[in-house]
């Protein structure tokens, strides 16, 4: 069975990332899942931003925890990936909506009324002022959807083991994934991660690292694998059986999956 494409922060690969039409250009493209990251605002939204402050995404040297929902609204999110959109007379007229900042409940929402089953793999931020605030508001949202059991179409993940301990106190029923960015990492979280607990590893580990990923291949763990945006990248996930690949271009990489 070929691996599920997950849609990193979207169709980020063509597309503003973690905006809603970055989203909804992976949905239509065929994207089987979508990756995002959350951080908590000052006045206690979820909303889905990788980077700790604004300065790369939308020009500004705000931190989002320190910003309440209304300030990030006033902000432009996708001018940074089309810098002269504005001498582009064909460009479309910037959709609020579409591109600025995204709510975790919005991306809910979406996922729920889409015509087909949409999986969400979402990653909580840290380290972070709100600590397990994060964790808790995330599930107490996912709760309002009736989506903090085993049957979920949502997945948590995070580099801190901590945090994932946090969610399982939680909601014990939901997956979770714990993310791996470097192999020797593993030696130390291998005692630690319960026998259900899903891994992700970074792609590039996995190929600088062949031996390290065989040994997971063969423990039998499921395996989630970012970032996965070569042919390259993808046939080392296919020669090591993983079960999702998280990609910032997911059309590409449906293709070549011949989907």
């Amino acid at each position: 069975m070929r691996p599920q494409v997950v849609a990193h922060r979207g169709a980020s690969h063509e597309s503003a990332e973690h905006t809603l039409g970055a989203y909804l250009k992976a949905l239509e493209q065929g994207a089987e899942a979508l990756e995002c990251d959350v951080r908590l605002t000052a006045d206690g939204h979820l909303v889905c931003v990788h980077d700790r402050d604004l300065r790369r995404i939308a020009s500004n040297k705000g931190v989002v925890s320190a910003m309440e929902l209304a300030e990030l609204n006033q902000l432009d999110f996708t001018s940074w990936k089309n810098p002269w959109g504005d001498l582009d007379d064909e460009a479309p007229d910037r959709d609020p909506e579409r591109d600025g900042v995204l709510t975790l409940r919005r991306l809910l929402e979406t996922v729920a009324g889409y015509e087909r089953r949409v999986e969400l793999a979402i990653e909580t931020k840290h380290p972070t002022r709100y600590a397990g605030l994060v964790e808790k508001r995330t599930v107490e949202l996912l709760q309002e959807f009736g989506w903090h059991g085993a049957d979920s179409p949502a997945r948590l993940m995070s580099f801190s083991y901590v945090a994932l301990q946090r969610i399982r106190r939680l909601a014990p029923d939901l997956r979770v994934v714990m993310l791996i960015e470097h192999a020797r990492h593993w030696p130390v979280l291998r005692p630690l991660v319960e026998d259900d607990w899903v891994i992700g590893p970074w792609v590039a580990t996995l190929r600088k690292h062949p031996a390290f990923a065989q040994r997971l291949a063969d423990s039998g763990r499921e395996m989630h694998v970012w970032t996965v945006n070569t042919e390259a990248e993808l046939q080392t996930c296919l020669d090591l059986g993983v079960q999702a690949v998280i990609t910032d271009r997911p059309k590409f990489i449906l293709e070549l999956l011949g989907s």
